[in-house]
């Protein structure tokens, strides 16, 4: 089989003294479809280089907290689909039909692109090509947030036990209740539609740092809204679980995107 291969380095915007690039992983498949991989690492760490190998998809990197402040981050991940679409006939991949798969912290932000078609709040400007849309017709959301307000409340015991107020940290501020208003907000929950792209979530059923829950409501709340959602709760998995870099998981993933990411002029 030909292997995957990995182009390293491609920039897709620079704010302030910020470079933000992406990798682009190339299938063998000359027909595969393109999706934009959104790290995690609770908004303030990771890199786009992460899970490079066990999930083989485009990796796109965005600012981190503290250096950035919300809605930063949906800023350059919309940046980067507008360049993907613009860049897509020189750099020979299909942009037609776009997915975007995110784990943990990129699960949000990357559902939280795909529920803001043309809201200008959180469009922005990164990178240029407003001529682009900025829409995706597909989300893997894993183990990720879907409401701020719910997931940053934490008792004593669980606050010390988590390093870090991911959630706080992220709008901003030193604890939920300085932005409780905003939080809810920015409830995925919220913005669910019946226009929504197909959804794709999965959880780990031990998972300590986010709640199952949290992927669950998600869940039900797209399919009462009609959009077409699947969830899958992952026996034994914890946060970013070995489970979820099982061939069968992967494929699976796989599959799934292949499926809802067929070009609608051929499928």
């Amino acid at each position: 089989m030909t292997p995957v291969t990995v182009e390293s380095g491609h920039v897709f915007a620079t704010v302030d003294d910020t470079t933000l690039g992406l990798d682009l992983y190339r299938a063998p498949q000359t027909d595969a479809p393109l999706v934009l991989y959104v790290h995690g690492g609770g908004w303030r760490s990771g890199d786009k280089a992460d899970s490079g190998t066990e999930r083989l998809a485009p990796l796109a990197s965005y600012r981190l907290v503290p250096g950035a402040t919300f809605p930063d981050q949906v800023h350059d991940l919309k940046g980067a689909v507008r360049w993907l679409r613009a860049h897509g006939p020189s750099l020979g991949v299909r942009t037609d039909w776009l997915g975007i798969w995110g784990a943990s912290a990129g699960a949000y932000l990357g559902t939280l692109l795909a529920l803001t078609p043309g809201d200008d709040e959180f469009e922005g400007t990164v990178g240029g090509n407003r001529e682009q849309s900025s829409d995706v017709q597909a989300v893997v959301h894993w183990f990720g947030q879907s409401d701020l307000l719910v997931s940053g409340s934490r008792s004593n015991v669980e606050a010390r036990l988590l390093p870090f107020a991911f959630e706080a940290g992220l709008l901003g501020v030193s604890s939920m209740a300085e932005a409780a208003d905003r939080a809810r907000d920015l409830s995925l929950l919220a913005r669910v539609s019946p226009q929504a792209p197909p959804f794709l979530i999965a959880h780990g059923d031990r998972d300590h740092v986010v709640a199952p829950s949290e992927s669950e409501a998600l869940h039900h709340a797209l399919s009462r809204a009609g959009a077409d959602t699947q969830f899958m709760l992952l026996g034994g998995a914890g946060h970013e679980g070995l489970e979820f870099a099982r061939p069968a998981t992967l494929a699976m993933t796989a599959a799934w995107l292949r499926a809802k990411l067929a070009s609608p002029t051929t499928s």
